[in-house]
């Protein structure tokens, strides 16, 4: 197994640091907008996963204009540490679903900073219109832009069961028109969705592997109070991960992706107000550490003392 910096994967601080000279921190942002899956166009529930926060449980409030948002998190950031460097990162819901000018907007008030190198944005497959990806294009030559495109399995039952509102092939034209236009794709998966097995995990793994990505964000599955699948898992509990069991499953997907992808993610945090399962999760220090621990072992057995 390959060494990035002090880590056996390829990280995304070593990458950022690689690339930019130092360590990058991400500011998570609140573009005030939705997401088909919640406004009736497709659904007015949303995944079943999702919080009433669309995934954006840690972005600030979308009353801020983009720079306030900016400031405010810059602030918390660097009360802790000296960071100099920021990913504008559009987190919450929908990123793209709003009309092209006023994402124009608020996506230039971000790379406008001064301090801001990147900007990261998370949305859906299906909602990436021309005109949006032209705008993206055009933003992209200024300054890194990276669109985060959650998929989170390649199962066609999962993604209806966790009502997605898209199909694998939606996804697949999405990457497509983002790889022609040299805009870096970070693709999302949640390992431990209801009714999937390891193998069914690690094909969701294998294939998202085999694409023209940059990076990949490993997900673990958590349990969120006010959403279905927990009012499903508070009725009628189901199986989920042990810390061993998921670190030993993190190796085995790192095992299958290419060095080049790039993992910006291996656990995730759950807000602890909301967390319903697995507890355990709330130590993402821990989680970590362990990951680190099973790929040591693995290299050792593999006679590969490094």
């Amino acid at each position: 197994m390959m060494i990035w910096g002090d880590k056996r994967y390829h990280s995304l601080d070593y990458e950022l640091k690689q690339t930019f000279g130092e360590k990058v921190y991400r500011l998570s942002l609140n573009g005030g907008m939705t997401c088909p899956n919640r406004d009736g166009t497709l659904d007015d529930r949303g995944c079943i996963f999702c919080s009433a926060g669309g995934s954006g449980d840690f972005a600030a409030a979308p009353d801020l204009s983009v720079h306030a948002q900016i400031l405010s998190a810059k602030k918390r950031i660097q009360a802790k540490t000296g960071c100099k460097k920021f990913i504008a990162y559009f987190q919450a819901y929908t990123n793209t679903y709003a009309p092209v000018e006023y994402l124009r907007r608020i996506f230039t008030e971000a790379i406008e900073e001064p301090d801001v190198v990147a900007l990261s944005i998370a949305t859906r497959c299906d909602c990436l219109p021309p005109d949006v990806l032209d705008l993206l294009d055009e933003l992209n030559r200024r300054k890194p832009v990276w669109i985060e495109l959650g998929l989170q399995t390649i199962h066609d039952k999962t993604l209806h069961a966790i009502r997605s509102g898209f199909t694998l092939s939606q996804f697949e034209q999405a990457v497509s028109d983002l790889h022609k236009r040299n805009i870096p794709v970070i693709t999302h998966l949640i390992l431990g969705l209801p009714g999937e097995t390891k193998e069914d995990m690690l094909s969701s793994v294998r294939y998202v592997g085999s694409l023209p990505v940059t990076g990949i964000k490993l997900q673990l599955l958590h349990i969120l109070k006010g959403t279905d699948l927990g009012t499903a898992y508070m009725a009628d509990p189901f199986p989920l991960f042990t810390l061993e069991e998921y670190c030993d499953l993190i190796a085995d997907c790192i095992a299958l992706l290419p060095p080049e992808i790039v993992i910006h993610r291996l656990t995730g945090d759950g807000p602890r107000n909301l967390l319903l399962a697995p507890l355990w999760s709330t130590d993402k220090k821990r989680v970590l550490n362990t990951i680190q621990k099973c790929l040591r072992e693995r290299d050792l057995w593999q006679g590969k003392n490094i």
